[in-house]
C-alpha cells in the first residue's frame, strides 16, 4: 500500500475512505459468505416489513390515545446523545437536583408497544437476537422503517417511552426511590457526542446547565464504580460518553434490581463469570512486563483495580496491549434467567439490559416483563439463543475486519469517516496521484 493510501485510511478530519467498485464487490462477497455461514438474515421477510409499515400509520392519533394511560412528560426537558452517524435514538435523559438528591430520568423508546409476542416482528427479532454492526454496514434486529421512526426519540416529536425515574442520594449515590413507568416524552434536541461536549463548555447555550449537572452526577458514579472495583478498560472516555455510559448503567441496574428484589421474577439477566486466580495472575504478569507499565504493589490482590491503575498510568501506546491481556482471560458474559454470579467486570451483584431495545433482544424482552409482569415460557431458550447469536455476531465482525485488513482497509477509519465507492468511470478519469487515494484490490489478490 502506498503512503497516500495509508494516509487515506487513517488520517482524521478527512472525507470518507474511498474504495473502487472491485473492492466493494469483494466486501459484499465476504459479507454474503459470513452471513450464510453464521445464519445471519440480511433481508427482512415481506410479512415483517408489511407489519412494520402498518405500525407506523396514525402515529400521532395513537400517541394521543396512549396519554390516557401514561404519564405525560412532554414538558420535561429531555435530549438524546448519540454518535454523529446514528440512525435511531432509543434513549434520552432528563435531570434535576436539590440539596439532597439528584433526580435522573432515563427514557427508553417503548419498542415493546410495537413489537410484542405474537407479532411477526417479535418472531423475527427472536431469529436475529441483536443488531450486527460491521464497518459501514449494519444488519438490524428490527426493520429500520420502524426503528428509525416511531421507535426513535427524534427531537421535536412526541414519542412513546418507558421511563426509569431514579431519585439518587447526593452523598452516597444510592437509590432513594426508583419508579419505572410508561410515558410520553418530547425530546428537545438530538446531540452528537461532540455537541454534548461543547454544550458543557458553552455558558448560556441550550442544555448547558443540564449537561453540566448530569455530568456532575455521571462523573461521581464513574469514580464510585472504579472505587468499588468495576473494571474500566477505557480510562480516557470523554465527558459526553461518560454521561451516556453511567446513566444507562444506573438505569439498567435500577430495572434489574426491581425485577429481582421487588418482584422476584425471572428476566434476561446479564451474567459475567470471573476468571480463575491463575488466569488473573497470567494477565497481570503480562501487563507488568509491558514497557513503561507498572501495577501498584498493593493492588495485586484486587485484579480489577490493578488493571484500572495500570491503564491510567501507562503510556498510550500500551493501552490496547493491556486490554488484550485482560480480554484474553475473561470468560464470555451470557444471558441467564436468574442473576446468580452477578457481573464480574462491572462488579454488580445483579445486572441486566434495558436501555437498547432497538438493537438487543434481551432489552426488548425485559421491557415486556417489566410492563406486563409476564415472563415468556421459553425464557431459558431465549437466553441461550441470545448468548449464541451475540457470539456469532462478534465472530462475524472480527472475521470481516480481518478480511478488510487483507484489502488494506481499516475498520476504525471507516467507522470514523464513512465509506465512499468510486465508480469505474470516475476512477478511470483520475490521474495517478488521485488514484493513490482510492483503495484498490491489492495486487497479490487480483
Amino acid at each position: 500500500m502506498s503512503d497516500a493510501q495509508a494516509d487515506a485510511g487513517t488520517a482524521e478530519g478527512q472525507g470518507p475512505v474511498r474504495i473502487t467498485e472491485a473492492v466493494a464487490d469483494r466486501l459484499a462477497e465476504k459479507r454474503a459468505e459470513l452471513f450464510e455461514e453464521f445464519e445471519i438474515n440480511d433481508e427482512f421477510p415481506s410479512d415483517v416489513l408489511v407489519e412494520a409499515r402498518k405500525r407506523t400509520e396514525d402515529v400521532y392519533a395513537e400517541i394521543e390515545d396512549e396519554l390516557e394511560e401514561r404519564r405525560d412528560l412532554r414538558d420535561l426537558t429531555a435530549w438524546t446523545t448519540d454518535p454523529a452517524d446514528a440512525q435511531d435514538f432509543d434513549d434520552a435523559i432528563s435531570i434535576d437536583a436539590d440539596e439532597e438528591t439528584y433526580t435522573l430520568w432515563v427514557h427508553i423508546a417503548d419498542v415493546s408497544h410495537y413489537v410484542h409476542p405474537g407479532s411477526e416482528m417479535w418472531a423475527e427479532a427472536v431469529e436475529r437476537c441483536n443488531t450486527v454492526y460491521l464497518p459501514a454496514y449494519t444488519v438490524h434486529m428490527l426493520p429500520p422503517v420502524l426503528a428509525e421512526t416511531v421507535c426513535s426519540l427524534v427531537p421535536e416529536e412526541d414519542r412513546l417511552a418507558h421511563t426509569v425515574e431514579m431519585t439518587i442520594d447526593r452523598e452516597t449515590l444510592s437509590f432513594e426511590e426508583v419508579d419505572i413507568y410508561k410515558s410520553v416524552i418530547h425530546s428537545d434536541e438530538r446531540l452528537t457526542y461532540t455537541e454534548a461536549e461543547n454544550r458543557i463548555e458553552e455558558a448560556g447555550a441550550p442544555l448547558h446547565e443540564e449537561c453540566n449537572l448530569v455530568y456532575e452526577l455521571a462523573d461521581q458514579l464513574h469514580e464510585q464504580r472504579k472505587e468499588d472495583g468495576s473494571l474500566v478498560l477505557n480510562p480516557s472516555r470523554d465527558r459526553a460518553h461518560t454521561i451516556v455510559e453511567e446513566c444507562m448503567l444506573k438505569a439498567n441496574k435500577a430495572v434489574t434490581h426491581e425485577l429481582m428484589w421487588d418482584r422476584g421474577v425471572e428476566a434476561m439477566y446479564r451474567v459475567h463469570p470471573q476468571p480463575t486466580p491463575d488466569q488473573w495472575n497470567e494477565a497481570l504478569k503480562e501487563i507488568q512486563d509491558l514497557d513503561g507499565v507498572s501495577i501498584p504493589g498493593g493492588s495485586w490482590d484486587e485484579p480489577r483495580k490493578a488493571v484500572n491503575a495500570a491503564l491510567e498510568e501507562s503510556p498510550g501506546r500500551q493501552l490496547n496491549k493491556i486490554q488484550r491481556a485482560v480480554l484474553k482471560v475473561m470468560p464470555r458474559a451470557k444471558y441467564m434467567n436468574d442473576p446468580f454470579g452477578g457481573h464480574h467486570a462491572l462488579n454488580f451483584d445483579i445486572y441486566g439490559h434495558f436501555t437498547s431495545p432497538i438493537r438487543r433482544l434481551s432489552d426488548l424482552i425485559n421491557h415486556w416483563i417489566v410492563a406486563e409482569n409476564d415472563v415468556p415460557e421459553d425464557l431459558i431458550e431465549l437466553c441461550d439463543r441470545a448468548s449464541d447469536k451475540e457470539k456469532d455476531g462478534e465472530t462475524v465482525e472480527r472475521l470481516y475486519k480481518q478480511y478488510m485488513e487483507e484489502l488494506h482497509l481499516e475498520g476504525h477509519a471507516i467507522n470514523d469517516r464513512g465509506l465512499e465507492v468510486v465508480d469505474d468511470a470516475d476512477f478511470a478519469e483520475m490521474d495517478e496521484e488521485e488514484r493513490e487515494t482510492v483503495h484498490q484490490v491489492p495486487e497479490t489478490q487480483r
